[in-house]
């Protein structure tokens, strides 16, 4: 089963009945010969020859979903070795940094609010800020129902600001202004966890350093 697991997982597979050799099932401590037939379970998902990650500047316009008709996608414009996908959305109006990787191991870790992990964004609004406007978005704003979990917030200029969530409702950040009046002109999100954006340009991508990949490996831990 080399290329499909490790030497564990596939004692695991074996046991479970998941993998036959020669149209029977296999059995732990088999020996196999090259003209024998393996096969194994549609469930089994094959892993990748190597984990590979990169850090994308979505443009405006791009959507980080499958694209429909008439739509680009990530793939259309940053090509990669291997197929990645996006670890977290954007949505087709925002912009900035995106993670992508053909690593599934991490992305409930990266995901999931439970653990926390910082995502941080600029954002431009529709007119000057309010004392009010900046209590409600670091402490919660209701959004249909939801009550949005405590934001780390920072006035950058009249009508902008940043904002840090551990969470990412779809939406999250222009629905939470809607609440309070204000309507976003323009979002970037500049920093997931370790990852910042920097001075990559938009519509450009690069692999991770060495640094960046294990400080980001040693969080998820």
């Amino acid at each position: 089963m080399m290329g499909y697991c490790s030497r564990r997982k596939a004692d695991d597979y074996i046991e479970k009945g998941m993998v036959s050799i020669n149209g029977k099932k296999a059995v732990l401590g088999q020996k196999i010969e090259k003209t024998d037939n393996v096969e194994v379970s549609k469930k089994i998902k094959k892993l990748p020859a190597s984990y590979e990650y990169y850090l994308f500047n979505k443009p405006v316009g791009i959507v980080s979903h499958d694209p429909q008709e008439n739509e680009e996608g990530v793939a259309d414009v940053f090509k990669t070795q291997s197929k990645v996908d996006p670890i977290g959305r954007l949505d087709k109006l925002s912009q900035g940094l995106m993670f992508l990787t053909n690593d599934g191991r991490i992305v409930n870790k990266m995901l999931s609010p439970e653990f926390g992990h910082e995502k941080e964004y600029q954002i431009w609004v529709d007119k000057d800020l309010t004392d009010s406007f900046k209590r409600k978005m670091q402490s919660g704003v209701s959004i249909e129902g939801y009550m949005t979990k405590p934001a780390k917030f920072k006035q950058t200029g009249p009508k902008s600001f940043r904002l840090i969530l551990t969470e990412g409702k779809k939406h999250q950040i222009r629905r939470m202004a809607m609440a309070l009046g204000f309507q976003v002109k323009k979002l970037r999100r500049i920093r997931i966890m370790n990852l910042k954006l920097g001075t990559l340009p938009a519509g450009k991508g690069r692999p991770l350093s060495i640094e960046e990949k294990m400080e980001l490996m040693e969080s998820l831990k």
